[in-house]
């Protein structure tokens, strides 16, 4: 076996195995941010109400501040925002138009201009670091509500260009109302910490429990099973009611790995694991010095 071959035996399915980073404002959880590879668990009595800390909340109120200020944050968008990004469009959809993502675009692009808008809050020192990333967090907070609003609205038949101009709206709004939605945040902040942490705390008092996803609460309202069923279809994720690293039925969940499939469904490929992949990997060497023996 030459050795180009055997680097790619080795390397392709490592690559296949590499989590998703993108994330999404999922509107049935309040439009908090989840990450792909998040680990989504219900929390019930024994240690839930000490982890409704005003850290854990602190995702949940971002989203449901920047909710509550779209009505006072209103701007015209920039039309130079919206021209250059639709520009952009045209290159995305002829590279790979099949896999474009409204929202992991939009939020992407968006999250970028946080850095620029809240930067100067970095220069005072380590109050002026914290601030910065309060700042970011709100600006963030602000990118995912305006890209889900725009990204739902376009249709899942609509075609690459169409869900890339959805994703120049939200990403444009955004940009033009970010100032103003990290004020009008930072305003009520205190208060909605307080609240949600309330709130958190009455969860975990119910039988089902609070949500927590990577550690942050999840404020689902009245809503429990839609946010479980919109983290299941928006990112394949399957809440476990139990301690990390545990299996419920056919879905598992591990620190840093998400929820994944403890047997393949119908019609998918199994996942291999990493210690079988070693195992082939070493099979390999071992065909390729034998074969090396037998010339």
């Amino acid at each position: 076996m030459k050795a180009n071959q055997l680097l790619l035996i080795a390397t392709v399915p490592f690559v296949l195995l590499l989590p998703r980073v993108a994330q999404a404002g999922i509107s049935a959880c309040n439009n908090i941010d989840v990450k792909a590879n998040a680990n989504c668990q219900l929390v019930t009595s024994g240690g839930c109400e000490a982890q409704c800390t005003p850290v854990s909340v602190t995702a949940a109120c971002d989203a449901k501040l920047s909710t509550q200020c779209d009505g006072q944050c209103t701007a015209t968008i920039d039309a130079s925002c919206t021209g250059s990004c639709e520009t952009d469009c045209s290159a995305k959809c002829t590279a790979n138009p099949g896999n474009f993502d409204c929202n992991a675009d939009c939020t992407g692009s968006c999250n970028a201009d946080c850095s620029a808008e809240c930067s100067g809050q970095a220069s005072a020192g380590d109050g002026g670091a914290s601030a910065s990333g309060n700042c970011q967090a709100q600006c963030q907070a602000n990118c995912s509500g305006k890209c889900s609003a725009q990204c739902t609205g376009t249709p899942p038949s609509a075609d690459c260009s169409a869900k890339c101009k959805g994703s120049c709206q939200g990403s444009c709004q955004a940009k033009a109302t970010a100032k103003c939605n990290i004020q009008c945040q930072a305003t009520g902040e205190a208060s909605c910490t307080a609240d949600l942490q309330g709130g958190c705390k009455a969860q975990c008092s119910q039988p089902k429990g609070a949500l927590f996803c990577d550690g942050s609460y999840v404020d689902t309202g009245n809503n429990l099973q839609s946010c479980l069923d919109a983290l299941k279809a928006e990112l394949n994720i399957n809440v476990s009611g139990s301690a990390s690293g545990s299996c419920s039925g056919n879905s598992c969940t591990g620190e840093a790995q998400g929820s994944a499939s403890c047997a393949a469904s119908p019609g998918s490929a199994p996942v291999t694991p990493m210690f079988a992949l070693a195992g082939l990997f070493g099979l390999a060497i071992a065909r390729s010095r034998r074969n090396k023996r037998e010339r």
